[in-house]
């Protein structure tokens, strides 16, 4: 027989081995291709479980603090302070400075005295003051408005009294001004005339008599009765400021 006739099995048989190798070929690259979607799933588990790692790791870090905005002190939190308490040496001071205000209320008249809103209590208290004779019973009984002066505003007692000092302190210059006025007329010959000048109403008679007597008076040593009348004549004849 020629080898190279194919008798119709031999070829079926060809044929069936043929498409066997395919088959296992298919097989095989079937295998390969799970093979691979196999690994490539298990590389993308390990990498989610990766990303669950570091997203754990990212939630168990601390939080970094925030940067401060700007610059140098500018940008840091403002802390407010605590308002403290005074101190003892500041008490002690508020304390003697009441006592001290309620020794001047003590120095007032009754007019004057009237005049202050304050309580009755405190009223009376400094009106008990001036029937005190005794260092000791004085000393207590100053303790005692001091104490009285703490629940007090001395705020409009002190404006008042502000107000009658500089009144007062207006009287003095005022009297002092009567006084230069008077030893001039008595030294200076010229002061007459300035005075006629600046208080044309002045009685000039009168005045001139009683600078005559006050010179006897100095003269002679008498009792300045002419000298204390040429005071009271100025003081007539030149208003006090008001």
């Amino acid at each position: 027989m020629n080898p190279h006739d194919e008798t119709p099995n031999s070829k079926n048989h060809q044929d069936i081995n043929e498409f066997d190798a395919s088959d296992e070929q298919d097989d095989f690259d079937n295998d390969e291709q799970e093979s691979l979607l196999d690994e490539d799933e298990q590389y993308d588990d390990e990498d989610q479980d990766d990303e669950g790692d570091q997203d754990d790791e990212d939630q168990d870090a601390a939080p970094a603090p925030a940067r401060p905005q700007g610059r140098g002190l500018r940008s840091l939190p403002v802390v407010e302070e605590e308002e403290l308490p005074p101190s003892k040496t500041k008490i002690k001071k508020q304390m003697h400075d009441l006592r001290d205000l309620g020794e001047e209320l003590t120095e007032l008249g009754k007019d004057q005295l009237a005049q202050l809103d304050i309580p009755e209590s405190l009223r009376d208290a400094i009106r008990e003051m001036h029937r005190i004779k005794t260092f000791g019973a004085k000393r207590r009984q100053m303790q005692y408005i001091g104490k009285l002066m703490r629940d007090v505003d001395t705020a409009p007692i002190i404006a008042k009294l502000n107000t009658w000092k500089g009144t007062s302190q207006q009287h003095i210059g005022y009297m002092h001004q009567l006084e230069r006025w008077r030893e001039r007329l008595l030294e200076e010959d010229s002061a007459l005339t300035e005075l006629l000048t600046a208080y044309p109403q002045t009685d000039v008679q009168r005045l001139r008599t009683l600078i005559r007597n006050a010179l006897k008076e100095r003269e002679t040593g008498k009792p300045a009765k002419n000298f204390r009348e040429l005071f009271q004549v100025l003081r007539e004849t030149i208003p006090e400021p008001t």
